[in-house]
């Protein structure tokens, strides 16, 4: 998918939201556990019921691996799910990937040709050769974490040098190097609230994904004010206050009625640019 396709795929749906299936056993309807695969019983109904409010899925390995083989082959048929009934969304595969170059090329492998997801979150740490693999695939996506919106963002992302420039700037800058806008994406925490004008300063056209919005209580309107571009520039990833907003065996509804929710106020904010 490129840029403008994703563009289009925006304003035709008026919305820039991206479902994250973090899918937790745990958590999900107990009525599911009589199916024959449960995570992907689950995946595919709320699929189903929010696919038109949103623009992307981002499914997070972490969930799945937990799981074994069982949690592995439930994400496989989530995403053949996704891409052979909605092909219209962008599949994020949350991972953070990030490694030397053979090995980054065969994490690139397994989630561009194997999975084939849209796109992969990457780790910058390591640098260029630990990211050029993943660029090496057209109209796949690179999302590099930036400027994330966990409590030890601190330690590390806003340490500033001699010259008062963050670390996140300089893997903005960095970064900018190996990729283009077509290609390259950045994490950045909804919670970060005017931190955002401070990225759009090193990353004016780039997408950008954006997780933190509900449980996590970052606020949608201070996303778009500092962080919305022409092309809106925006996917705004909310996990569980849709997915869990229902443990009942209304769970899919409840997850639409959320889903229509954050859809409904994201076409107000689109209105200023479409």
């Amino acid at each position: 998918m490129t840029k403008q396709e994703l563009f289009e795929n925006i304003k035709r749906k008026q919305s820039f939201l991206c479902v994250g299936l973090d899918t937790d056993f745990k958590k999900i309807p107990e009525h599911l556990y009589e199916e024959e695969d449960p995570i992907y019983a689950f995946n595919k109904a709320i699929v189903d019921a929010t696919a038109r409010y949103c623009v992307a899925y981002k499914p997070n390995t972490a969930f799945y691996e937990s799981l074994g083989t069982k949690g592995l082959w439930a994400l496989e048929k989530t995403i053949e799910y996704i891409r052979t009934k909605y092909p219209d969304q962008f599949i994020i595969l949350d991972a953070k990937r990030g490694d030397i170059g053979n090995t980054s090329e065969m994490y690139a492998k397994s989630a561009f040709e194997h999975l084939k997801a849209t796109a992969i979150t990457v780790a910058p740490y390591m640098g260029e050769d630990s990211v050029s693999p993943f660029l090496n695939y057209p109209k796949k996506w690179v999302i590099l974490l930036a400027l994330t919106s966990n409590k030890g963002s601190q330690d590390f992302q806003l340490v500033e040098d001699a010259n008062g420039e963050k670390l996140f700037e300089k893997v903005l800058k960095k970064s900018q190097e190996w990729g283009t806008d077509e290609q390259l994406m950045y994490v950045v925490g909804a919670t970060q609230g005017s931190m955002f004008a401070d990225i759009r300063k090193h990353a004016p056209n780039h997408f950008l994904l954006v997780p933190g919005v509900g449980a996590q209580g970052g606020s949608l309107e201070e996303v778009v004010k500092y962080g919305m571009n022409k092309e809106c520039g925006l996917l705004v990833n909310s996990s569980r206050a849709i997915i869990y907003a229902d443990s009942s065996e209304s769970f899919a509804s409840a997850a639409s009625i959320e889903a229509k929710k954050v859809q409904t106020e994201m076409a107000k904010y689109l209105q200023a640019i479409i």
